[in-house]
């Protein structure tokens, strides 16, 4: 008896069901995770090495991100202050840039007062 039961134990593992995938709009939502140096890519070639698609919103009220654009690297350190490299090489996300809001995952605003610099799920 203790064998069968030491062999179900070691069976447990693989005859418990798998748990299901995640979903991806749960997964692709973490936009708010970008800071640091981002590349801006426009070249439609190039589309499939960013890792979010983005528009650049003139109106503040309906954007995804107010984005300060910082002058030194180094103090790209918070939610949504980003430093605007100009070598895809240096950065740390690469986002692609379109004209068409409807294709966007996120609508980014750029604002010139640091602390307005805001994520807004």
């Amino acid at each position: 008896m203790p064998i069968l039961f030491t062999f179900w134990l070691a069976l447990l593992p693989f005859l418990t069901p798998e748990a299901p995938a995640p979903d991806a709009a749960i997964v692709g939502n973490d936009y708010c995770r970008i800071y640091g140096s981002v590349y801006l890519e426009r070249d439609p070639k190039y589309r499939n090495d960013a890792s979010h698609t983005v528009f650049l919103g003139e109106d503040e009220a309906f954007v995804d991100m107010v984005v300060y654009r910082e002058n030194n690297k180094l103090f790209a350190d918070a939610t949504a202050v980003w430093y605007i490299t100009p070598s895809k090489a240096f950065a740390d996300h690469i986002l692609y840039v379109t004209d068409n809001r409807n294709l966007a995952d996120i609508t980014v605003h750029f604002t010139t007062v640091r602390s307005f610099a805001a994520c807004r799920e």
